[in-house]
């Protein structure tokens, strides 16, 4: 559905993507994860046809992003919102429309459709900048969708948000999921991630370090589980591959069991463990 081969793109001295190749299939929701700066909403960019790479090969279902055969399957949910707040919402959805030069009764249907998916009917004809911020991201979902786009990038979609607007947020994406549609899911939230998507490719200094299933990427990346016994004989922590097996061996000297904890391995343990502890800014 979606092909990279080999994208790389510069910015002065900076390597924003460096060498990037993955495909995506046709209906999954593909998580893209990394630190800041990994050159996730670079590649965003150049999937949609927004940046050129300096090198490499991207197609969208056999076609280049820039045409506009291509355009008009893509739907971007940027990281900034990109909205104009002194309009309603009617007419940021009119006015994104008009680009698609639909004619009123299909522009009407669509802008109905789009607003009731997001919970925003009843908020048509006030102006954004007296939405919240969940508010404001889901009115840009709604953009994004007017023209029934096959392909939607959602680069850092929940940013920001109340628990509310970050919940009905993930349900559209699982619903649109459901209706074929083809997601590109960039987030710093782990629980995200794990909750959402089919397949997670993870990115450090513009290079792919893995990609797998959530379940694949702790399996080959998480490494152990972390323990922690309290016994009448104190605390007692270590890592293990089967902690109920190593819990009866701890549980054999006729200790007494006050408290366990066993921390399996996630996504955010792979994570680190792939991109490092470092603060990136």
């Amino acid at each position: 559905m979606i092909k990279l081969e080999s994208i790389s793109k510069r910015f002065d001295a900076v390597q924003a993507v460096d060498n990037l190749s993955f495909t995506i299939d046709r209906g999954e929701i593909f998580g893209l994860l990394g630190p800041n700066g990994a050159g996730k909403s670079t590649s965003i960019a150049i999937m949609c046809g927004l940046v050129s790479a300096d090198s490499g090969k991207v197609e969208l279902e056999g076609l280049t992003p820039t045409t506009i055969k291509a355009r008009k399957k893509i739907g971007l949910i940027p990281q900034s919102i990109a909205l104009y707040e002194e309009l309603t919402a009617l007419d940021n959805l009119n006015f994104f429309a008009d680009l698609y030069n639909m004619d009123k009764e299909l522009k009407d249907q669509r802008i109905n459709w789009s607003l009731e998916f997001v919970n925003l009917q009843d908020r048509a004809k006030d102006t954004v900048k007296g939405f919240s911020g969940g508010m404001k991201r889901r009115l840009n979902l709604a953009a994004s969708l007017l023209h029934d786009p096959d392909y939607i990038f959602m680069d850092e979609p929940t940013a920001g948000v109340d628990p509310q607007s970050r919940n009905k947020l993930f349900d559209s994406v699982l619903e649109l999921k459901e209706f074929g549609k083809t997601i590109v899911y960039t987030t710093h939230y782990m629980e995200e991630a794990e909750k959402l998507c089919d397949r997670v490719a993870i990115v450090d200094q513009g290079k792919l370090m893995a990609l797998d299933t959530v379940d694949g990427l702790i399996r080959a990346y998480g490494g152990e589980s972390q323990v922690t016994v309290q016994t009448n004989q104190g605390l007692e922590q270590f890592e293990s591959t089967n902690p109920a097996k190593d819990l009866v061996k701890v549980l054999q000297d006729s200790v007494q069991l006050e408290d366990v904890t066993v921390r399996r391995p996630d996504l955010e343990r792979v994570f680190l463990n792939l991109t490092g502890r470092q603060l990136r800014d």
